[in-house]
């Protein structure tokens, strides 16, 4: 997929764990785990703007694009 989720990145910046913050956005572990391996299928806006506030990032932060090869 060309879409690339980066939220492991935001969390070793923050030093953050995946429960932590799976904790303060209000979601599983095993839902954000699907989120930041890229096997969502679908993102809400809610939860991004979650993520954006828990991480202090912006959502370009969080998602990038790349061209299939």
């Amino acid at each position: 997929m060309p879409i690339i989720v980066d939220i492991d990145v935001m969390l070793a910046r923050r030093k953050m764990s995946v429960g932590a913050l799976a904790e303060r956005i209000g979601i599983t572990p095993t839902n954000l785990a699907v989120l930041k391996n890229g096997r969502a299928k679908a993102v809400r806006f809610a939860t991004l703007d979650a993520l954006c506030e828990a991480l202090e990032c912006q959502p370009g932060d969080l998602l990038r694009w790349e061209p299939e090869e």
